[in-house]
């Protein structure tokens, strides 16, 4: 890996190994954060947990957790408003994924009761299991029933006002680096449509750069990671056969920002 063209790096291979040590350096310093804070969180999380009347505060320890360590690993959200969020309203957030930064950054900006929905490997996690086993819906996308039921259960969520935050891609691909937006699910657009609830599309634009996946491969690195957050697409008049062209326009904003 070598960083931004240009780079002294590119032309002094002792720095550009240099550079890639001290990434992968920081990357044991941030996973050493989260575990020891996930760990001093979890008799909290716990408590909050146990009971849904709860969930607003098991999601406003989240958003404390997702800022104390992104503050001390360096790392600083910045996110540009096209409008601003009624937070009165909720919404289906939709957001491209490359990194496991793109929890954090959702956690933050979403606003009072929300959830996550997930690929199932994630309840192997001791912290997430506890997340998956009660607010957040765990789907394995390649079983049809699994997918109904994780649908239904969000759909239920979402009558009852909870937001949805969810990566439309179905996880973080592997095959290009720099990461390309590769083609969305359905199910995120016709749920929209089903139960009437805004989409709020987000261009997560480079915390691939910061940390890509897990860091595991390249290591990570302080700095700034902008997010552009779209105006919400209102689903109050269509159809479930516009399901297809809601995909191509959510699509295509949050493209508009990355390739920017």
């Amino acid at each position: 890996m070598k960083c931004r063209a240009g780079c002294f790096t590119d032309y002094f291979p002792i720095f550009d190994q240099m550079y890639k040590a001290l990434r992968h350096l920081h990357r044991i310093y941030f996973m050493f954060i989260i575990l020891v804070f996930s760990m001093l969180f979890y008799p909290l999380y716990y408590f909050a947990s146990r009971n849904p009347k709860r969930y607003g505060m098991l999601n406003k320890l989240r958003v404390l957790h997702s800022r104390i360590c992104s503050f001390m690993a360096g790392i600083r959200f910045r996110y540009h408003y096209e409008t601003t969020i009624d937070t009165n309203q909720h919404y289906i957030f939709c957001a491209n994924h490359t990194s496991n930064l793109d929890i954090m950054i959702l956690c933050i900006l979403a606003h009072g009761k929300f959830h996550f929905m997930g690929k199932e490997e994630l309840i192997n996690n001791p912290v997430l299991r506890l997340f998956f086993n009660t607010i957040d819906v765990p789907v394995n996308r390649t079983s049809k029933i699994s997918a109904f039921r994780a649908f239904k259960k969000v759909g239920e969520n979402l009558e009852k006002g909870m937001s949805l935050l969810i990566f439309p891609e179905g996880g973080i691909h592997n095959d290009h680096y720099p990461p390309k937006l590769m083609e969305f699910k359905n199910g995120p657009f016709r749920l929209a449509i089903e139960k009437k609830v805004p989409i709020m599309p987000i261009s997560i634009i480079n915390a691939w750069d910061l940390i890509w996946d897990d860091g595991s491969k390249y290591g990570s690195r302080p700095g700034v990671c902008d997010i552009y957050v779209h105006k919400p697409i209102f689903t109050d008049n269509l159809e479930l056969k516009a399901d297809e062209a809601l995909k191509a326009q959510v699509f295509d904003q949050i493209q508009s920002k990355l390739l920017s």
